[in-house]
């Protein structure tokens, strides 16, 4: 599906990013992990076979170095998957100190500002070389609000109408913008969220587990293969006529 193509992935450390590099690797796709953790890329990169870059997304110097180092080394872009993770740091808005603000602000610039820096500076490889691809990597929480969580929702809310917006620039030269969307992501972190919330609850992991789970469609918690086969199809020929489109993989917990 990737065969030939050269995929740069921002945020590429552990997790989806990681499983994502992998598969496209066996997709016959040449990659290039970016992230700011040297350590986490350099994993990663082993891992999947994939040239690592490290590059912090919120400065313009560091991404134009990425778009030129993946450049000279295999001589153009075709796929682009913008999935830097913005954290979150869960506090309601009356409880934001100043120190939180500025927090709040770093993951809205890492998840919005960091998808138009790294869009600016490698969509133009993608336009010169004939048509790219380029997925954004969004959430569940971009969908509906949580309490405590308006950092990392406000940022990929954000990251949706830019892709509605470069969608619309970037067509007429040949270069997709869709989103993926997951929800709940089946993972250590999940796992150890769930343990806390039984015990607050005064409850056990299993009776939260089942509940959660009980609520989506399919019953089960999508996988990181799950999500990442998803901007796998959109980031190949297969949606060579899908652009402007979001597809969600949370397992039927929340409907668009």
């Amino acid at each position: 599906m990737l065969s030939g193509k050269v995929a740069v992935i921002t945020g590429a450390g552990p997790g989806l990013g990681r499983t994502l590099a992998g598969l496209m690797v066996e997709e016959g796709a040449r990659v290039v992990v970016s992230a700011r953790s040297r350590a986490a890329l350099e994993e990663t990169a082993a891992a999947g076979g994939a040239l690592a870059v490290p590059a912090d997304v919120r400065d313009p110097d560091q991404v134009q170095a990425l778009a030129r180092t993946t450049v000279d080394r295999f001589g153009r872009i075709d796929v682009l998957v913008n999935a830097a993770f913005p954290g979150t740091h869960r506090k309601n808005v009356l409880d934001m100190d100043p120190d939180y603000l500025e927090l709040w602000r770093s993951a809205v610039e890492t998840a919005t500002y960091g998808t138009l820096l790294a869009c600016r500076y490698l969509a133009p490889y993608m336009v010169e070389g004939g048509g790219g691809s380029i997925v954004n990597v969004t959430s569940l929480s971009s969908r509906t609000g949580y309490a405590g969580r308006s950092d990392y929702a406000t940022g990929k809310a954000g990251v949706h109408l830019l892709s509605h917006c470069l969608a619309d620039e970037l067509g007429p030269l040949g270069v997709r913008v869709n989103c993926v969307a997951p929800g709940w992501i089946a993972s250590d972190a999940l796992t150890t969220w769930m343990e806390t919330r039984a015990r607050d609850e005064g409850t056990t992991f299993q009776t939260v587990y089942d509940h959660d789970v009980d609520r989506m469609a399919l019953r089960r918690i999508a996988t990181e293969e799950d999500v990442a086969r998803a901007v796998i199809f959109l980031a190949g020929d297969g949606a060579k006529a899908i652009t402007g489109a979001t597809i969600d993989v949370n397992g039927g917990q929340l409907f668009t």
